[in-house]
Formats: C-alpha cells, structure tokens, sequence
C-alpha cells in the first residue's frame, strides 16, 4: 500500500496548504484524477473545481481556478491562479455560486455540459456542507 504523500497548493496571495496527506483528488484539464503515494510523474493544467484533500479518514475541501497540478518524486505541487478554502467564502457567496451551478445544469444542452455542471454543483454544495461543520460567517 502506499504511503502518504506531501501536497502544497499555492496561490499568488499566499500558500494555502502544505503538508502530508494520504490522497488527494485534483480536477485536472482531462477531468479529476487522485494522487497517493508512488504516482507517477505528471503535469497538468487545472480546470475551476474542488482540490479534495484526505488525510486521517477526514475530507477538505479547497476551491482552485486556474493554473498547474505537478506530481513528482517530492509529491504535488498545485500552482492556482486562485485558491481558497472553505473559510475564505461567506454565506451568500456560497449560495449564489451553487444557485448559478443550478441554473447551468438546467441548462445544459448535452452529456458533456450536464457532467460539468453537476461536478461543480456537487463541489459546491460538499463545500457548503464543510463549512457548516466548522462554521461559517452569515
């Protein structure tokens, strides 16, 4: 079995984790894929959706947009054009993003579109639900 793996997700504002994890899911350009430990080499751009971090049996969630995933021997690197976590939403942010994430799966015209909205809309909502756990600012 592998072992854990040493994950960093920078943003031009700040570094927003960096530590070892057991897995992490990742939504690259081709669609998410997870890294654990032993992955092979890897480059990929990232598309707008949820870095899911699993460390300890727990799930976290950061929102990225933009940017570069890197798995190599020394782990993953992620440098986003924007990152954030769950605490950096408020309330009414969360809801409209997950409110327009509705309106793009309604209006999704094929299997492609349909996937990627309810992707995005799922992010949200797990985000939201985090958040609910550890509190969030209404």
């Amino acid at each position: 079995m592998a072992e854990g793996i040493k994950i960093e997700i920078v943003s031009p504002e700040a570094q927003v984790l960096s530590e070892e994890v057991s897995s992490i899911t990742v939504p690259g350009a081709d669609g998410y894929f997870t890294v654990m430990g032993d992955h092979a080499a890897l480059m990929t751009t990232l598309k707008a959706g949820f870095v899911t971090v699993t460390s300890g049996g727990q799930e976290r969630s950061f929102y990225v947009q933009g940017g570069f995933a890197d798995v190599s021997d020394a782990g993953l690197t992620i440098l986003a054009e924007q990152a954030k976590t769950g605490a950096d939403f408020d309330r009414a942010e969360l809801e409209a993003a997950i409110t327009s994430a509705q309106e793009a799966l309604s209006k999704a015209s094929n299997d492609q579109e349909k996937q990627e909205a309810q992707t995005a809309l799922d992010g949200w909502k797990n985000l939201m639900l985090e958040i609910e756990v550890v509190g969030l600012p209404n």
